[in-house]
């Protein structure tokens, strides 16, 4: 047996460590880990606006596939550093976990939390290039092929190229991706401007210009009245193929206020529908799942509501208080806070745990929307009426949907489900697959300890806008509930989960993808919190399997090797590797059981994409626009995303 020495242990020095792993940094190469690299440094522009600096921002998309970011604040530092002996900005640029962000005296609030932003897309690009507007003059800095400074420093100092006028600050940074590292290296200016649009309702005040020089566009985005006018936004993007839905507001209400250190902003209003949509940031981070700020929204605005409707003879003496999820019904809402130390919790990192944040949220919007209503009894009354027809609707659904979830309890899975033998949910995961073709394959190479499967006979039905009734009448689903053990509506219980991976395995074709979709919508519109809680994951089977000689010492020989997509198979092309055969898989159907173990199955050797939300906005108007009835906006998207498509033909 080999030993196991020091000399085997390997250090990456500087930024290796991120071209080694980009994917721990970014969360992916493809295209949102390409358009990662953009927001970090827009967030050092929009932190340096939180700090009462910048008022505004300039984004340029060159045409040479560069991207140029130019924010107007006070500029890094080019003063040598005291510990580490050159600018500070190179220190900013070249080494993790450096940054303002750690000091509270230089920002009091922040969106960047770790200090590796820059240097990380320093790190993943060919070129990078970053310009200082201080003190009347200008300094830069060059680097090349992952962070290597290329600009030779005059008495331990950056070199001065230019001048400008004291009231000139900022920073702007240049940057290429590798295209090495990155699958795509093209942005795409339709998410640089949905971005763009987010951040300037967050950051109400700050302008923020976006010049596309491939396409000779230029946009302006900037919100005077902030997530006020998102609350109106999301509204009218909701309402716009809806049929019969009114608003009961006459414009959203905003309110904002400060309670310590934090500082509270809540827009809001009501429609005639018994959805609710609620979007939180902190720090203008997308909280998507939720957390102590929305703790407090929802239990400020219940009680309030609650004492409004009694105060008003809509509930009487003898009446139950109204459930938090009839107030809720019709709402849409974004509560938005700036914490000076926010502290995340759960798998995603995305969900808030500070318990100030909670009291915070309850005290300033409790006050605030008790002074609003006071003024304005009439939009009250609708909003409470619309929560009467809620719960008289609940109560008339509840003993039909109660017969039919009692009936889940008798649902035989034991025609489909191959269970596994461990009760431990921790260790146990059940793999989704398409037809009972696929699912014998699975069943034969997993790991009956854990692993159990799941075959679903054709595609489930489309869930987006229908009934939960409905839903459950639906065989397929039945049988994924009773699987699951968690229940599902008011009922659900993340707790009761026997399997903590749902792994949707499918085919490589349109089919799959098509039954992938079915159920990730499922799981989104009414079992959430398996998203949110990181339960949820995709297979990823190999799309190829590729046969290449290697030369030994005294003979060539052939080795295999399993490529998850056509990036990767480009790469081993460009690596110079004699190819010998060269094997597509299309279906799960076309590998054996070693094969499916060895590539699919295997803990040690699998490749498993978690399924995450960040930006709750977003994936509510992806997911009505693809599952929804409408065609000619669905026909629109397509078309728009088809040029940035990669064909198999």
């Amino acid at each position: 047996m080999e030993q196991y020495t020091g000399s085997q242990i390997v250090v990456l020095e500087g930024l290796e460590a991120v071209r080694k792993r980009p994917g721990m940094y970014i969360g992916s190469t493809g295209s949102r880990g390409l358009h990662h690299l953009i927001w970090e440094i827009l967030d050092n522009g929009i932190d340096e606006h939180l700090a009462g600096f910048c008022n505004r921002i300039d984004i340029v998309l060159q045409k040479d596939g560069g991207i140029s970011i130019t924010d107007h604040g006070r500029g890094v530092p080019v003063d040598i550093h005291p510990t580490k002996g050159i600018p500070t900005v190179r220190v900013v640029y070249t080494i993790l976990h450096a940054g303002g962000k750690f000091s509270s005296s230089v920002y009091k609030v922040s969106g960047g939390l770790h200090g590796v932003g820059a240097s990380v897309v320093n790190a993943l690009s060919t070129k990078m290039m970053v310009e200082v507007r201080k003190d009347g003059k200008i300094y830069r800095d060059t680097y090349e092929n992952g962070g290597h400074p290329t600009t030779e420093l005059e008495k331990g100092l950056l070199p001065v190229v230019g001048k400008c006028t004291k009231a000139d600050t900022g920073t702007k940074v240049v940057f290429y991706p590798d295209p090495t590292i990155f699958e795509t290296v093209e942005f795409k200016p339709d998410i640089i401007a949905k971005r763009l649009k987010e951040s300037a309702y967050l950051n109400k005040g700050l302008t923020l210009n976006f010049k596309d020089e491939k396409n000779g566009t230029e946009t302006v985005f900037y919100e005077e009245e902030g997530i006020k006018s998102f609350v109106s936004h999301i509204t009218k993007t909701s309402m716009k193929d809806a049929e019969n839905v009114k608003l009961l507001l006459p414009e959203p209400v905003y309110i904002e206020g400060t309670s310590g250190d934090i500082e509270v902003e809540v827009a809001f209003t009501y429609t005639n529908t018994y959805q609710e949509q609620i979007n939180s940031y902190c720090n203008r981070i997308n909280v998507v799942d939720g957390g102590t700020l929305v703790t407090g929204f929802k239990n400020a605005l219940t009680r309030i509501m609650n004492k409004y409707a009694r105060e008003l003879g809509i509930l009487k003496e003898k009446d139950e208080n109204f459930d938090g999820k009839d107030i809720r019904n019709g709402l849409i809402a974004i509560v938005s806070i700036k914490h000076p130390d926010p502290q995340f919790e759960g798998q995603t990192k995305t969900k808030l745990g500070n318990t100030d944040a909670k009291s915070a949220v309850d005290d300033v919007f409790a006050a605030e929307v008790t002074r609003y209503f006071d003024k304005n009894i009439e939009e009250l009354r609708a909003i409470l009426e619309n929560t009467m027809k809620s719960y008289n609707a609940r109560k008339a659904g509840d003993k039909a949907r109660n017969a039919i979830l009692k009936q889940l309890n008798d649902v035989d899975t034991r025609s489909k489900l191959a269970s596994c033998s461990s009760k431990k949910p921790e260790e146990c995961e059940i793999y989704i697959v398409e037809g009972d073709s696929a699912g014998g394959t699975v069943k034969t190479a997993r790991n009956r300890k854990t692993q159990a499967v799941l075959p679903l006979r054709g595609k489930i039905l489309n869930v987006e806008k229908a009934a939960l009734e409905k839903i459950l009448v639906n065989n397929e689903i039945k049988t994924m509930i009773a699987s699951f053990g968690c229940g599902i509506g008011d009922d659900f219980d993340i707790s009761k989960l026997r399997y903590h991976k749902i792994i949707i395995l499918t085919d490589a074709d349109v089919d799959g993808a098509h039954i992938s979709t079915l159920l990730l919508t499922f799981f989104y519109r009414f079992m959430p919190e398996l998203i949110m809680e990181g339960k949820v994951f995709r297979g990823m089977p190999p799309l190829y399997k590729v046969d290449y000689e290697v030369s030994g010492k005294t003979k060539k020989s052939k080795q295999s090797r399993y490529l998850f997509n056509d990036f990767e198979l480009e790469k081993f092309r460009k690596e110079g590797h004699k190819i010998l055969a060269l094997q597509r898989y299309k279906g799960l159907g076309e590998m054996d059981a070693d094969q499916l173990w060895e590539t699919t199955l295997n803990p040690e050797t699998r490749v498993l994409a978690q399924v995450s939300i960040s930006d709750t906005v977003e994936a509510d108007e992806v997911t009505s626009l693809l599952m929804g009835s409408a065609v000619p906006p669905r026909r629109a998207f397509i078309v728009e995303e088809a040029k940035y498509a990669k064909l198999d033909v």
